[in-house]
């Protein structure tokens, strides 16, 4: 009887446990605010943004990766591009985790991201710029 309500118990909290977690991985685009400040040196956002040493992030996900022009990309990435991938989230979090390791090669000097929420902030941040907001690069 004890087993039962126990095994009860578990099948109507396991569908909230994983609501509550895929809600946990969603980021919050304020903190992603503040994190993307370590990405600002290299990196534009917003309705005037430029290429800087690494290009304009307006419309990264579901974009194919290299593909901002007027920009020159490792060979690493242009290769990606050429084969038509694009940044999903879970790209980009692999990515943002440690460049280096996702794509061998790649000029981004940045170490990375370490922790999975600053990951998920900062992308859910940058989801909140359209390709549009720079004139559609």
């Amino acid at each position: 009887m004890i087993k039962q309500a126990i095994a009860a118990s578990l099948m109507t909290l396991l569908p909230v446990m994983a609501a509550a977690e895929s809600h946990g991985m969603a980021g919050d685009a304020e903190k992603g605010e503040r994190v993307f400040r370590k990405c600002q040196a290299c990196h534009a956002v917003g309705e005037d943004a430029k290429n800087k040493v690494g290009p304009v992030l307006n419309g990264i996900i579901g974009r194919t990766v290299a593909s901002v022009e007027d920009f020159s990309y490792s060979t690493v990435l242009a290769d990606m591009g050429a084969e038509g991938k694009t940044w999903t989230e879970e790209d980009l979090a692999a990515f943002l985790e440690k460049p280096r390791d996702y794509a061998k090669g790649t000029k981004m000097a940045f170490a990375g991201l370490r922790k999975e929420e600053e990951r998920a902030d900062v992308i859910a941040y940058l989801a909140t710029f359209s390709e549009e907001a720079d004139g559609g690069s």
